[in-house]
Parts: C-alpha cells; sequence; structure tokens
C-alpha cells in the first residue's frame, strides 16, 4: 500500500478490505445497523448483554461491587438526565471533554487533541447517530487496535450519582458523545476501572493508527518549537506531563502560584510567535482534560504580559474562562514539563519538510514461553517470517542511498507489569549469508526495555532486506503476541 505523505495519510489504514476504517472488525460479532433496526423494530431501547449496565462493568477493586465509590450509583439514559439530549452540538470540540471521578486522563487528553482534527475525530465517532432521528438507545465507536479498526457498540446507559454523570461529561452539560465513547472503550478494555492509569501515547494511538514518538523535555532538540507548529498543522495529536519521583506526588500541584499537575496528561492544542518587548515570544497553549486547574504564571489567563502586545493579538489569544486552557511561554513550558508525547498521522519526520512516498506493511506474530531463550530458533523464524515484508517494504537497488525507516512494535494483550518491559532488535541480512541466520549486521536495539505497550524508532537505512527480532526481559515472559508495522521510503 502506498501513500503520499501530504495532508492527513491513510497510512494507519488497512488495504480497504476487512479491518480497514469502512469496513471494520465488529466487536464481539455485533453489528450496529442489525441490532438497531431490530430495536426499532420492536420499539425497546437497546440494552447490551456483551457490557451490561452493572457492577462488572464499573470494576473489581476502587470501583468494585463493595468499594465505598460505587454506593449510590444509578445507571441511566441521557433522555432521563435532561429534557433535550444532543449527541454533538455545533461540532464537537475539546471543551466537550471534562474529566469526572475516574483517572483517565490520559484518554481524555488524546480525545480533546483528536477534536483538532474533523476528520480524525468522525473516523472515531460516526456521524449516523444522535437523540432524534432513529434513536433506539444504542451507539458505536471505532478505534485502531492492533493493526485493524474495530467497532464497538455500547448502549447508553450511564452511570450517575445524584443526577449527575459520574464520569467523563461535557461543559454545557447536555452533549454525550464523549462519555458515550468513554463508555465504548471501557467496554474494550473490559472496565471503566481499566481507563485508571495510562499513557496518553496508548489514547493517540488506539484513536489513529498512528505512529508516536516521545520528546524528553530536560534533553529537547533543536528547533523542537517548530517541530510542535508543523505537528499541529500536519493535524498530528500532542500531549505532555511532569514526571513525579514517587506516588505521593500523582496528581499533586507543582506550587500554588502555577498550579501545574503532576502525572497528569495535558493536551498541547496551539502555538504562536507574538512580538513582546521588542522581541518575538515563543508560547505554547495547553489544555487539562479536568477543564478546571489552569496555570497561573507568565501568560496564564488575565497575567500581565497580555498588555504589552499587539491589541488585536491579545483580542485574538486572551480568552479569560475557566475552560481547563491556558497559554505559558515556550521556555516555561520546557521547565516544566518532562515529556511531550506527539502521534503522527504520517511517517514523515517532523523535524524535515521533506515529503517521500512511503510503503506501510503490518504484520502479527506470537511467541511462546520457552522460544526467547533460543535465540538461533527465535531469529530463524522471524527471519522467513519478516524478510519477505521488509523486501516488499525496501526494495534490493542499486542505490546506496539511505531510505528512512520507522518501525513501531505493538505488545497486545493487557499493559505489561513493569518487570515485564519489552524491547525489538533490528538486524539486516547480508546478501553473502542468505542461508545463514547468525550473519547479519544489527542496526538499531529499542533501547532499556520499556512497559508502554508500543517501542518506534525512526531510522535511515540502506536498501535491502531486515528482520526484527521482538524480546521480553526476563526469558520465560509468554506475552499473548505482538503485532509491527514497518513505514519506509520506496522507489
Amino acid at each position: 500500500m502506498s501513500v503520499l505523505a501530504a495532508g492527513v495519510s491513510k497510512q494507519g489504514m488497512a488495504a480497504q478490505g476487512h479491518g480497514s476504517h469502512h469496513e471494520a472488525v465488529r466487536y464481539l460479532g455485533q453489528d450496529f445497523e442489525t441490532l438497531r433496526r431490530q430495536c426499532l423494530d420492536s420499539g425497546l431501547l437497546f440494552e447490551d448483554p456483551e457490557f451490561p449496565a452493572c457492577p462488572s462493568a464499573l470494576g473489581y477493586e476502587d470501583l468494585g461491587p463493595h468499594s465505598p465509590q460505587t454506593r449510590g450509583i444509578v445507571w441511566k439514559r441521557p433522555p432521563e438526565l435532561c429534557a433535550s439530549p444532543q449527541f454533538i452540538v455545533g461540532g464537537a470540540t475539546r471543551t466537550d471533554i471534562c474529566q469526572g471521578d475516574l483517572g483517565d486522563c490520559w484518554l481524555l487528553a488524546a480525545l480533546a487533541s483528536l477534536t483538532l482534527n474533523e476528520e480524525l475525530l468522525y473516523r472515531v465517532v460516526p456521524r449516523d447517530q444522535d437523540f432524534q432521528q432513529d434513536y433506539a438507545g444504542i451507539f458505536h465507536f471505532q478505534f485502531w487496535r492492533y493493526g485493524q479498526w474495530v467497532d464497538v457498540i455500547v448502549d447508553d446507559r450511564l452511570p450517575t450519582k445524584n443526577g449527575e454523570l459520574l464520569f467523563l461529561r461535557s461543559g454545557t452539560g447536555g452533549e454525550f458523545w464523549g462519555a458515550l465513547l468513554e463508555k465504548a472503550y471501557a467496554k474494550l478494555r473490559g472496565s471503566y476501572e481499566a481507563l485508571t492509569g495510562g499513557s496518553t501515547v496508548e489514547g493517540l494511538k488506539d484513536l489513529t493508527g498512528g505512529i508516536c514518538e516521545f520528546y524528553d523535555l530536560r534533553k529537547p532538540p533543536a528547533g523542537l518549537f517548530q517541530i510542535i507548529r508543523k505537528a499541529l498543522r500536519a493535524g498530528c495529536l500532542l500531549a505532555c506531563s511532569i514526571d513525579v519521583s514517587g506516588a505521593a506526588e500523582v496528581e499533586a500541584e507543582t506550587t500554588t502560584c502555577q498550579k501545574l499537575v503532576k502525572s497528569h496528561a495535558y493536551s498541547v492544542t496551539g502555538v504562536e510567535e507574538v512580538d513582546f518587548r521588542g522581541r518575538p515570544e515563543k508560547l505554547v497553549r495547553l489544555r487539562n482534560p479536568w477543564g478546571e486547574v489552569e496555570w497561573t504564571g507568565a501568560w496564564s489567563d488575565s497575567a500581565p504580559e497580555w498588555n504589552l502586545i499587539d491589541p488585536r493579538q491579545k483580542e485574538e489569544l486572551d480568552k479569560r474562562a475557566e475552560d481547563g486552557e491556558f497559554w505559558m511561554s515556550f521556555s516555561d513550558f520546557l521547565r516544566q514539563f518532562s515529556r511531550l508525547e506527539i502521534c503522527s498521522l504520517s511517517p514523515d519526520s517532523l523535524s524535515s519538510d521533506q515529503l517521500h512516498k512511503w510503503n506501510l506493511v503490518l504484520f502479527n506474530c506470537h511467541w511462546t514461553q520457552g522460544s526467547t531463550p533460543v535465540p538461533r530458533e527465535v531469529i530463524q523464524h522471524r527471519q522467513r517470517w519478516l524478510s519477505l515484508g521488509m523486501a516488499r517494504l525496501l526494495p534490493p537497488t542499486p542505490s546506496r542511498e539511505l531510505l528512512p525507516l520507522v518501525g513501531g512494535k505493538d505488545q497486545v494483550g493487557s499493559r505489561p507489569a513493569p518487570e515485564e518491559g519489552t524491547g525489538a532488535e533490528l538486524h539486516q541480512r547480508r546478501p553473502w549469508a542468505r542461508t545463514s541466520s547468525w550473519a547479519s549486521r544489527l542496526w538499531a536495539r529499542s533501547g532499556t526495555h520499556t512497559t508502554l505497550r508500543e517501542v518506534t524508532r525512526w531510522l535511515q537505512l540502506p536498501s535491502g532486506e531486515y528482520l526484527l527480532v521482538p524480546s521480553t526481559l526476563q526469558p520465560s515472559q509468554d506475552p499473548e503476541g505482538f503485532s509491527g508495522q514497518g513505514e519506509g521510503a520506496g522507489r
């Protein structure tokens, strides 16, 4: 599959067949149109047997059946919560995403970023549903999972307390697309509690199928501001966070006068450069998915710095509202935050202005316990399996030109525990050694084994055949499997 990496790339989609956005896999075999028609014909609102409105959908420990947090919860449909519920009002926006009593800020930050790209948003949130026409209490959403789009169906019974939504809610109160999407994602993960704690990059990946990169803001690359600007213009999704040194610091504010929350995911929603006291000042706009608790330092809402720039820019940028969104200087951003995550929708490097023609390869594999301690068997197995795919990805040519490759390895199943990190190596098979699995050159390692679900690396490689060797930290571990994708500039 070849695509021109310009604008919004379709690189994350499979060929237009089973598992593509246009023919998503039906999660648990449920078909939206069939079930909705059955409900309309019977006059009954849909009740999902696969994710019923009961304690098991909430969780198992903190949100378990006997937890104080789940007492008094009542499941209600939107028409029971307001007189005129709406699915989406005037287009989905980031202010529709306000965090409730669930620690899924990582997902909500990704979701708020998604609203900045309408094409991507309506890939995840199909338009063919609302509370007016053909309402049957059934809704559906699509997520990217291990190389394919999955269509997830839910009923619209939502957990409430005292007549208010317990989890994600809209700032307007009568808009429910976000709450229903959160429920669909909880169904995909097993329960609402399964969404507590996570990496924003997981949410970005599952909402786009894109390639994700990390930037350590303590060692930022040159030109990072331009990278962020280019990413936003390209429709990429961005998020950032502040690292903590221990559990006691989780969701603690940095200082009383700054009000940034540690170990909390923020969306990066914009950048701007203004003339400040005769010199250019770089600004970054962030959003807290809580919908409140904003930065109060320089360039915050109503800060004195706004009075020293062009009044037209001030009027355009300085929106004084407690909506969780705020500006700060780029220098403060680098000082305060630890990590930046960017999910690119095109494999083109954000640090380069070149456009390439890319080829996409998706592959899946499984390894069993006991195979990892035997490197020869592992490499032989994957060499036969990957060299064909990589040969298509980077066809051998006489040219010695280095070709760009971005490779990602996605661990299937639940998030790995800290002692169960995963990694990978990329080898090139030498032309004279086509029958020898060990005569290969090691080109790259993923680095320290990580508990993140995905490992991604950008590389510059000569054309040829390559093999990817996944690994676990401990030799006896038996993950469910892994999927991978590689995008390379071909001819």
